[in-house]
């Protein structure tokens, strides 16, 4: 299973376009400010979280969500939108999504009919923390786009379902045009099971045909992408044991040199610095969970100087002080 989501770059013309600053939100979320300046813009389910957290934070709107995930612009549609819409009906256009997702991320769509409906959900598999009010706005209000994008009719969901209570139900309901039911046991859209055979009328089976190989090569990408930056994120850590090894020890590990493994850091959208913070950033969690360990003996199996360098970046991670986070954080998370 891929560990990461590439976040389209379209998403930081979005904001700007409802003025939402990218800088404030992306400091927010203490991700790195040239995040959108890379190639591929990768993140864990971690950092996705955040800088969804810090869209609804920073934009202040209850419907930000809903806004980003509504477009009309096929231009802006990625390609796997593009081939949904291209699907004969609506069921064959969330398989096709669900598939997209299932191969190359750490979501999963799911489905369930029963009786007259038709039950559809996102789960994002490596989540620890509860998904962000503004991700599943924006999640929920796409696959609106989808259906009323391909079926061109005004088609809305029997009722939206939600986990959490929210402040403003309102314009959910004005968006949906159907009731919106709270302390449900999962978040989902619930539609008439006969909404999955509601014919597309952007169906188009020739540009389906040339955009599979396409879209299959990117999937095939995707996946030897984030698999080689598991791959050197592992030998970081395996080398974390008392000192901070540096780009040669790893390209060593990896038989290759390191401009080669530099190279193919920069074509995932990555670097040397990020996949040994991010190594540092598991492994400190993990050694958080272990009361066991003092800061000083975690800050040393980091490769740290010192303690205080160590609570500096665990702060810059969590936003919180080490022992602080270790307070709430106890080693049953790991178990």
């Amino acid at each position: 299973m891929n560990k990461h989501f590439r976040v389209s770059a379209h998403l930081a013309s979005k904001l700007q376009e409802l003025g939402v600053p990218l800088s404030a939100v992306l400091h927010s979320s203490r991700l790195a400010a040239n995040l959108f300046e890379q190639p591929r813009v990768l993140v864990t389910t971690d950092e996705l979280f955040a800088l969804w957290r810090a869209i609804g934070t920073v934009s202040k709107d209850t419907a930000i969500g809903l806004k980003i995930g509504t477009e009309t612009r096929t231009e802006h549609f990625h390609p796997s939108g593009i081939a949904a819409l291209s699907s004969e009906n609506f069921g064959a256009a969330v398989n096709h999504m669900a598939r997209y997702k299932q191969l190359t991320c750490p979501e999963e769509i799911t489905q369930d009919f029963e009786d007259d409906e038709w039950k559809i959900g996102f789960r994002w598999l490596l989540a620890g923390d509860v998904e962000p009010q503004a991700l599943i706005d924006n999640c929920f209000a796409w696959m609106q786009t989808i259906v009323r994008h391909g079926s061109g009719r005004k088609i809305s969901p029997l009722r939206v379902e939600l986990i959490q209570p929210r402040v403003e139900i309102k314009p959910m309901e004005r968006y949906f045009e159907c009731p919106i039911v709270t302390k449900a046991s999962q978040n989902a859209l619930v539609y008439r099971a006969a909404e999955a055979q509601c014919p597309f009328v952007t169906r188009n089976a020739e540009l389906l045909d040339m955009l599979n190989p396409q879209f299959d090569q990117e999937m095939k990408q995707s996946i030897t992408q984030n698999s080689f930056t598991d791959m050197v994120r592992d030998a970081i850590q395996q080398r974390l044991t008392g000192h901070r090894p540096v780009i040669e020890d790893i390209a060593r590990d990896l038989h290759m040199s390191s401009r080669t493994l530099q190279r193919r850091l920069q074509g995932s959208g990555s670097s040397y610095q990020h996949m040994l913070d991010e190594a540092r950033h598991q492994m400190a969690r993990y050694y958080l969970g272990n009361s066991v360990l003092e800061l000083n003996e975690t800050a040393y199996l980091l490769g740290y100087e010192d303690a205080n360098s160590f609570a500096r970046a665990f702060r810059n991670w969590e936003g919180i002080p080490p022992g602080q986070w270790r307070k709430g954080n106890g080693p049953s998370v790991f178990q």
